[in-house]
C-alpha cells in the first residue's frame, strides 16, 4: 500500500520552479554548434499547465507571475509580458481542467499545446502591439515546438502530485 504524500508547497510549487529557472538559464547560454543556437523553450508554461491540472491553489498564480517576471528579466523582454502569457496559459488550463480529467496522455498533450498555443498567440499580439511591428513567425513557431516537448515534464508532475490532494479529484 503507498502512503499519499501530502502537498507542501516547497514540493510542488518550489523545487519545479527552481528547475524552470536553472534550465532557462541553462539553455540560455550562448553556445553555438554550425551556427545553431539551443532552443530556448518557455520551461514555466509545462509548470503553468501541470500546476492547473493538479489541484485549484491561490500560491500558484503567485508563482507563475513570479516565474514570468524572471523570464521578462532574463530574456530583456518588456516586463509582465510572460507573467501574463503564462497567466493566460494557467487560465486556460485550469477553465480547460474538467474537461482534461481522466483523458489519456494524449489527450492531455493535445491540451498542453493548445494552452502553449493560446499563450504565445497572445505574448505575439501583446508584442505586435507594443512595438507596432511584427515579431518573426519561425522564431516563434521554433519555440512553441520546443515548449510542447516539455510535455513530459509537465505529465510526470501530474502522475507525481494528481492525488495528493483527495479533496480535489
Amino acid at each position: 500500500m503507498s502512503a499519499v504524500r501530502g502537498l507542501q508547497p516547497w514540493r510542488w510549487l518550489g523545487v519545479p520552479m527552481l528547475q524552470a529557472i536553472v534550465a532557462t538559464i541553462a539553455f540560455g547560454i550562448p553556445l553555438r554548434a554550425f551556427g545553431l543556437q539551443l532552443p530556448q523553450p518557455i520551461f514555466p508554461m509545462a509548470l503553468a499547465f501541470a500546476w492547473a491540472v493538479i489541484r485549484p491553489s491561490i500560491l500558484a498564480p503567485f508563482a507563475i507571475l513570479i516565474l514570468g517576471l524572471i523570464l521578462d528579466i532574463y530574456w530583456g523582454g518588456p516586463l509582465g509580458l510572460w507573467a501574463l502569457c503564462l497567466l493566460i496559459a494557467y487560465g486556460v488550463a485550469l477553465a480547460g481542467r474538467s474537461m482534461m480529467a481522466g483523458q489519456n496522455r494524449a489527450i492531455l498533450w493535445a491540451w498542453y499545446a493548445l494552452t502553449t498555443a493560446t499563450a504565445m498567440v497572445a505574448g505575439y499580439l501583446f508584442v505586435m502591439l507594443d512595438s507596432r511591428s511584427l515579431p518573426g513567425l519561425i522564431p516563434m513557431a521554433w519555440q512553441f515546438v520546443a515548449t510542447i516537448v516539455l510535455y513530459p515534464y509537465a505529465q510526470r508532475l501530474i502522475d507525481l502530485f494528481e492525488d495528493a490532494d483527495v479533496r480535489f479529484r
